[in-house]
Formats: structure tokens, sequence, C-alpha cells
């Protein structure tokens, strides 16, 4: 895959400007004054919140993945610049024929942040950790990725979750070889451990400082000392600290195994807003951040500041609820697909680069196809099917949220105001019900049926088809308000078939199928941007934002 990187020239006087005020933000602690020499070893990058924990294990959010992934390593990483799988601390691995076995052989020389070895008792003990989770531990909102990845714990008091997963055992061989054993096949287990919440945690941190001790409730958990203050993973970069609402710290890890690089230091800091995280660019308080906006793009590149985008991974769409009666016809949705032109909507409101969808996962992953019904934009034909259905007078409800910017919807308001002038065109007349992104627009559209026409997205977390459209349409949903026990059994037997042809051609015919049903509109896959000033470097831009800092370079 791509990188893109747009830079414009730097007007010199500009650029001695943002050098000055790097420079400021980077003296040492006792007031001595450093020259851009000494000061560049120092990273600082504006994250929009805290991370929700440092252990990863416990975590599914971006803030969280963003630190984790310079603290910790997993035994699968991806090849740079794209969301393929590629050895980390697994050098090579081997499956059986049956899909059931996996054989890691694991980096030799490699030592958590507290000196203690990484081997094979450690993934084995990191392993039983997660399928060993019980009560609160076993909440979505902490061991999300294990049970959507391993569909069960060793036990539990859910009837759904209590021995159902996919994982057995793990065993070592030798100091250097640990073996998997799954209770059935799971085609996506590579892929998905290169997510940070599968990391390799130290067991001896872990023990220590009470890594599992989570009190609280589901709701409102309350984390350990060890997801707190002392994570502890093999990465480039250790922990130093985190004062919440301001910052999170690491410092270079002396004893890494890989490249260190320039970066010695890493400094998190947390500024909610997305202009304030624009201001700060512009004054030389930060280096860089994530999620820039379309409108502020073009301004940045004009001030000389880089801008960098990331292949997109991700999709857009329009929910279409079949539990409302206006919506329950087919001819009705593909009025409404007919209706909408994708094209405007990209040039008017998303950012340069993005790609116009035709299906629920990105042409990068196997199992897109190019068979399924495309719903070209034709208003004439939208028209005809509104009027067979009779529902040439239809009104409907349009939910949208305000007050957030995610990677796949960066502005919502505008792609809503973009496709309600679509449909009024064709005489669909749009009631708009702007809601606050969270809790009340994500529970409302997840958790009830009082909804019709929707926005929402999806940013990929590894390269697997049913990372898409299985988090959609696997199952019953109240998002989507249909119950198609033949769609969701093609969507969930392509994702155990065991050999990669068998499961790429079953994810083309359910991506047909999905569409043939349309239960939504895939709009786009929008390009996420990130700026930064002129001094950064080989910024290691991914699709799934697997970005380690000790790559980078900062040169004035």
């Amino acid at each position: 895959m791509r990188t893109f990187l747009r830079t414009t020239a730097v007007v010199a006087a500009a650029g001695l400007a943002l050098s000055a005020c790097a420079a400021s933000d980077r003296e040492t602690d006792d007031g001595e004054g450093t020259t851009a020499e000494a000061g560049r070893d120092t990273f600082i990058f504006a994250a929009s919140s805290d991370p929700a924990s440092l252990d990863p294990a416990f975590a599914n959010d971006g803030e969280s993945f963003r630190v984790a992934r310079n603290i910790f390593e997993g035994l699968v990483g991806v090849e740079p610049g794209t969301a393929d799988p590629a050895p980390l601390l697994a050098e090579d691995w081997e499956v059986s024929d049956d899909g059931l076995e996996y054989t890691f052989f694991l980096k030799e020389g490699v030592s958590f942040h507290d000196g203690t070895p990484f081997d094979a008792d450690a993934v084995c003990a990191n392993f039983d950790r997660w399928n060993s989770f019980t009560g609160v531990l076993q909440s979505e909102s902490l061991s999300y990725y294990w049970q959507k990845v391993n569909g069960g714990f060793a036990s539990s008091d859910v009837e759904s979750l209590d021995g159902t997963g996919k994982y057995q055992s793990c065993e070592t061989s030798d100091d250097l070889t640990a073996v998997i054993t799954m209770q059935s096949p799971l085609p996506e287990f590579i892929s998905a451990l290169s997510l940070p919440s599968f990391s390799m945690q130290s067991p001896t941190a872990m023990e220590e400082y009470g890594a599992d001790d989570v009190g609280g409730d589901a709701s409102a958990p309350l984390l350990p000392e060890y997801a707190t203050a002392h994570p502890t993973g093999t990465g480039p970069y250790m922990f130093e600290s985190w004062t919440r609402g301001q910052q999170v710290v690491l410092t270079g890890n002396p004893d890494y195994w890989g490249e260190q690089g320039q970066i010695q230091r890493v400094v998190f800091t947390i500024i909610s807003d997305a202009t304030a995280r624009r201001q700060a660019l512009q004054a030389g308080d930060i280096d860089g951040y994530d999620l820039v906006g379309p409108a502020d793009v073009e301004a940045l590149e004009a001030e000389g500041f880089q801008i960098v985008d990331r292949e997109p991974f991700n999709i857009l769409y329009l929910g279409m609820n079949q539990a409302n009666p206006e919506l329950a016809d087919l001819r009705v949705r593909q009025a409404i697909a007919h209706a909408i032109n994708k094209e405007a909507l990209v040039a008017q409101t998303l950012p340069e680069g993005t790609e116009v969808a035709t299906n629920f996962v990105p042409p990068s992953v196997a199992g897109w196809s190019s068979e399924v019904e495309t719903y070209d934009f034709d208003q004439d034909r939208a028209r005809e099917l509104l009027a067979e259905a009779g529902k040439s007078d239809l009104t409907i409800e349009f939910n949208y949220p305000t007050n957030v910017s995610r990677p796949y919807m960066p502005t919502p308001e505008q792609v809503f105001q973009s496709i309600s002038a679509d449909l009024e065109e064709v005489g669909i007349t749009v009631v708009p019900v702007p809601e606050p992104w969270n809790p009340e627009y994500l529970d409302r559209m997840q958790g009830t049926a009082d909804h019709g026409l929707h926005l929402l997205g999806w940013t990929g977390d590894y390269n697997d088809t049913y990372n898409f459209i299985g988090v959609f349409f696997g199952a019953q949903s109240m998002e989507w308000g249909f119950d198609d026990s033949e769609l969701f059994e093609m969507i969930n037997e392509g994702r155990y078939q065991t050999s990669v042809e068998d499961q790429t051609a079953a994810y083309e015919a359910a991506n047909v199928a999905i569409l043939e049903r349309l239960p939504g509109v895939p709009l786009a896959h929008p390009v996420p941007s990130l700026a930064f000033t002129q001094v950064v470097r080989d910024y290691p831009a991914s699709p799934v934002q697997d970005e380690v800092y000790n790559v980078i370079r900062l040169e004035d």
C-alpha cells in the first residue's frame, strides 16, 4: 500500500519561528536551555483523549492503542504501511493442515522492561491469562477483543461465553517455541494477533502489580495499579508517567532488541478539541496530531506544515433500519441508494484521496468483490422505484451524530447535508435527528429500533473480512432491524474456512449477498490525515495505526 505524503515549502521566517517554539518546549528540567540539536530526541504528539487503560488487554480504543504500540509488542505485527500480518516477537510460525495447531518460533534475546526474559513460558502465561478472565474482566468494556476473536472463556457465568472459545491450550516445546492449540479453526487468528490487545506483557510485572485485580463493575471498572502505572512490555519505549487529562510520557528502552532510533522521549499531550490541536501545532507546542479536519488540511499546508495521509482502511456507510416500516421494502432502500451521488459526496465533504465505496470492506481486504450490485447514481430510477413501492411521498427520519470527528466520518453534518439534498431531489422528505455521539447517538443506533436512516462507519482492526462484515452483519442487530439466518450463516461459515482460497470465495459471495439485500449503502473509504511540523521525518503512517515512533527522525 502507498503512504501518501503531501508537503509544502516553508517560508524561512515561519520555519525559524516553529523551530524556536519547539526548542523552547524541550528545555531541560534544570532550566538550562537546550539547542535544537540537544532537543531532537523528544517527540510531542497531541492525543484526543487519555488512554482508557495502559494494559492493552483491557483496551479497545485508538488512544490506548496509540500508547500501547510503543510500549508493547505482539507475536505478530504488520508489514510497514499495510494491514498485512508480519513477524514481530515471533520470527516465524507454522499452522497445521487442520488449522488447529499454531507453532510460533520466538525471537531470541528479548527481555521485558523489568529485565525478565521474553520466552515461550511468557507467551503461554499471556494466552492463559486472557482465556481465564472471570467476572468483571469478561465485560466487553474490558476484554472486548478476546471475546470477539476467541468467542469465549475457559469458564463463565454467561452461557454463551462458558467454554465456547476457540483457544484450547498453550504448551512450550523449548524456551523459544510456543504451540497454541485451538478447539476449532480460526483462520483470522494470525491477523488478529497484530492487535495491541494481544500484546505480550511481563508475567512477573502483572503478578507484582495485580494486573487482574479490577474492581467496580462493567459500567465503571476500577483499574488496578498495573494498568495505570506499571505497564511492562518489550517495546522500544518504557512507561514513565501518566498525568490524567494532561499527558502520558514514555522514555527510550535502553535494552531494546531492535533499533532504538533518535526519539528517546515521547510525550502524548492530551488535547480533546480539534481546533486546539491545530492551534498547538501552529504555536510549536506539539510536533504533530491526528484526525485533521478536511477544512484544515489546505490551510495547514499553506502555512508550511506537513500533511501525512493514512491509506484508508475503513468504511463510511448509510444505515437503513428495516424495523422502520418505511424502510422494510427493498425497493425503497434501492431507491435511496440510487438517489445518492457518491462522487459529489466525496468531492464536497471528505478528504482528498477518499475512495468511493461499493462493498462494506475496503478493496485491499481479501473478500472484496467486483461483482456486487453498485446502485449507480440514477435519480430517475430512484423515483421509479419509490413509485413502484407506493412511497413517492416518503418522509423519513435521518439520524446523524454531532460533536464528533471519526477517521471514517470527519464532518458528519456535512455528509448528512449532502445526502439529504440528494434524497429531497427525488421526493423524499428528510427529518433531521442530530444527537451527541456518546452515549446518545451510539446507544440509539446500536441498542434500539427507534431510528430510520443513520450515518456510521468502522475502521478495520486487522486485515480480515470478518472484522468488517462480521461486525456489521454476522448476527441479528438492532442497528439494521432484520433477521436473515441465511446471510448470517454465509458470513459465519466463511469465517471458519481453513483454506485462504475457499475463505476468500465465501466472503466474496457474502458481500454480493449483502448488497443484494441492501441493509445499508456503503459510501466511501475516507483518508485519515495527520499534520506535522517540518522537522518530522519518516512518520510511519499505517492503515491500522501501527505507528511506532523509534523510526521517526527530527531534523531542523
